[in-house]
């Protein structure tokens, strides 16, 4: 694994998206067939996610990738309140667990190490493998692998229709974005994890079909034009790109 990341860091990227995401489908499945939601898929997702958190720590890229504190102070990033209202959203409908306990605890499990995985994978090893090239470029593939990479749940089942596909991942590049530029600016993974983790895991407590299909479009309006279009215009802005910062 070293010597394809000393070789390729873009090429070991790739690699690392492409098992994350035919693993993760295989293990959905096989899940299903076991009975227990997210069973098998939590066991993947444990394994991979300690394969590469130890695998960063022994290379020593830990700076590198993230794994420290924020430089920048949190009220710069307003507090990150506006990732903290997207993962809000879980109750707006209501409160309920989705699944029984076997389920809701696999379920979570699986999604916090998403979390993380997702995070490392797209913001950490992809950007920082293009940004010393073209930083500009290594964000837009940022974002836009993150959200294209959703289109997976067109075939796991994890969105009923085309239309809520399409949604969810238009939502997640403008999510990739954010996210990518408070790492950029910060040099932390550590915020982009932990709202990524408690976004994907409070979806075990959401009241499905509470609300109507016209509330639901309003709701993912809001959050899509004024939150996060919103967000991503204040972090432009307070925070512009400078190209001599690539490959610091």
């Amino acid at each position: 694994m070293t010597k394809l990341y000393q070789k390729s860091e873009i090429s070991f990227a790739i690699l690392w998206i492409v098992a994350y995401v035919v693993l993760s489908s295989i293990a959905d499945q096989l899940s299903e067939a076991v009975g227990v939601t997210k069973s098998v898929t939590a066991a993947l997702h444990i394994v991979m996610s300690l394969v590469l958190f130890f695998w960063i720590q022994k290379n020593h890229l830990g700076t590198k990738y993230g794994f420290c504190k924020p430089e920048v102070p949190a009220k710069r990033f307003l507090y990150y309140i506006p990732l903290i209202i997207i993962a809000s959203t879980a109750f707006w409908g209501g409160f309920k667990l989705k699944y029984g306990f076997p389920d809701a605890a696999m379920y979570i499990v699986s999604m916090c190490c998403v979390g993380f995985l997702e995070e490392v994978i797209f913001r950490g090893l992809l950007f920082r493998a293009m940004e010393k090239d073209n930083l500009r470029s290594a964000i837009l593939v940022s974002s836009l692998t993150f959200g294209l990479g959703h289109i997976v749940n067109l075939f796991n089942g994890s969105s009923r229709t085309l239309t809520s596909s399409f949604a969810q991942i238009v939502f997640a590049i403008l999510v990739g974005f954010v996210l990518v530029w408070i790492f950029y600016h910060g040099k932390s993974m550590i915020p982009c994890i932990l709202f990524h983790s408690a976004n994907n895991a409070l979806g075990v407590f959401a009241a499905e079909g509470s609300l109507s299909p016209q509330a639901e479009w309003i709701i993912n309006l809001v959050m899509v034009i004024v939150v996060l279009g919103g967000y991503a215009f204040y972090l432009v802005k307070t925070f512009p790109l400078k190209e001599t910062h690539a490959g610091r």
